[in-house]
């Protein structure tokens, strides 16, 4: 089923969380932070990328590691730039798509099945001067690869990740946020994935002073499977906030979504909206979509807000679950009655919250290096004074 085909297919649907699309700028106003998708965003502290802010920095450095099967293509015509089905939804998405000066296109060929994943690391050499970025990453049929992306760094970044799944393909994106104290990212991925597809997203956000991703997928064929994995470390006057959107577009698909964050500092802010649309023709599918959050310290604030819009009752099962919660005493106490001092008990408490998480990645050199800064981030704080 081609693009044209299925959004010609389908009922349009108005959604609160989800406002209709377009590619023209104009056509999205400049935010104030009392729309229902922007009233959790400290607008201020976008540095201007929300309203008219140039984007055509250049103050970062790039990097692209891979086997020698995989294809990477810089092109500056424009033709890739809603490639996936993304249709702006909000102004920063569509500034950043318009004011690219190119589009990076990794595409993993038909049938092929990586030894090793591919890397492409975005360095950020400053904050003066905001930067628009698009990248496109697709999976042609029948092919198996994960797909790692890394921002480090200090800058000021709006992007696009438009990721295309084609029938009968594997594909993993996992995304990793370890920018400086200072950086700010407004980042957006969506996601079409094919016939009898599968597609894992791994968010991972540490750094930065705002963090947004606006993470969104709907379906061309019916079989595809999205998991939606996250992991996020908020500290002292930190804001992240991750917004996803599973669009059941084809029947017997299925979602699956967890994301788990800690939070410990003065006015550390996280943000979870999590939404899932079920239209008429998804019947048979299968949903659920969960976050946690464990607060160390006071002062924090966890906002976690989790939906369901349901337009058929021909499906397997729809659920979601969000609970935000400090220590648990009794896994405290029970450590702590066999020797273990309590910052030595919150630090394995901590590390048992997000090591199942971890454990999924399925790359084995990241999860050691997840386990390291989830370390360093305790270190921060919780273990301040640990015995």
């Amino acid at each position: 089923m081609t693009a044209e085909v299925l959004e010609g297919a389908l009922e349009k649907v108005e959604s609160h969380l989800h406002p209709e699309g377009s590619f023209d700028v104009d056509a999205h106003e400049v935010p104030t932070g009392r729309e229902e998708i922007w009233r959790f965003t400290p607008l201020k502290r976008l540095r201007g990328i929300h309203a008219d802010a140039p984007l055509a920095g250049t103050s970062f450095t790039a990097s692209f590691d891979a086997p020698a099967s995989v294809r990477a293509d810089r092109l500056e015509d424009g033709s890739l730039k809603g490639v996936s089905g993304l249709v702006p939804w909000d102004r920063i998405s569509a500034r950043a798509l318009a004011e690219a000066k190119s589009s990076l296109a990794v595409t993993i060929p038909a049938e092929a099945v990586l030894e090793r994943p591919v890397f492409v690391t975005i360095r950020g050499t400053g904050t003066d001067e905001a930067t628009a970025a698009h990248l496109v990453i697709r999976a042609e049929k029948f092919s198996k690869a994960t797909v790692v992306l890394r921002f480090e760094g200090s800058m000021t970044l709006a992007d696009n990740v438009e990721i295309v799944v084609e029938d009968g393909a594997q594909l993993a994106v996992v995304s990793i946020d370890d920018w400086a104290d200072d950086a700010v990212h407004v980042g957006h991925r969506h996601v079409r994935v094919g016939r009898d597809a599968q597609f894992k997203h791994v968010d991972i956000t540490f750094g930065g002073d705002v963090v947004r991703h606006d993470t969104t997928a709907d379906y061309s064929g019916p079989g595809g499977a999205v998991e939606m994995l996250g992991l996020y470390f908020a500290d002292a006057g930190q804001h992240i906030e991750h917004r996803l959107f599973g669009d059941h577009t084809a029947p017997k698909t299925k979602s699956h979504v967890v994301y788990k964050g800690a939070l410990q500092g003065e006015k550390a802010h996280t943000v979870w909206i999590g939404n899932v649309l079920i239209r008429k023709v998804a019947e048979g599918i299968e949903t659920y979509e969960e976050n946690r959050n464990l607060v160390l310290t006071d002062g924090c604030q966890a906002d976690s807000v989790p939906n369901l819009e349901i337009e058929t009752g021909e499906i397997e099962g729809a659920g979601h679950a969000s609970a935000t919660a400090r220590f648990d005493d009794e896994q405290l106490f029970y450590l702590r009655s066999r020797g273990i001092s309590e910052k030595e008990a919150q630090r394995l408490v901590v590390h048992g919250f997000f090591n199942d998480l971890i454990r999924q990645i399925g790359v084995p050199e990241l999860e050691e290096s997840l386990a390291a800064t989830v370390e360093a981030e305790l270190a921060k704080n919780v273990l301040e004074g640990a015995q």
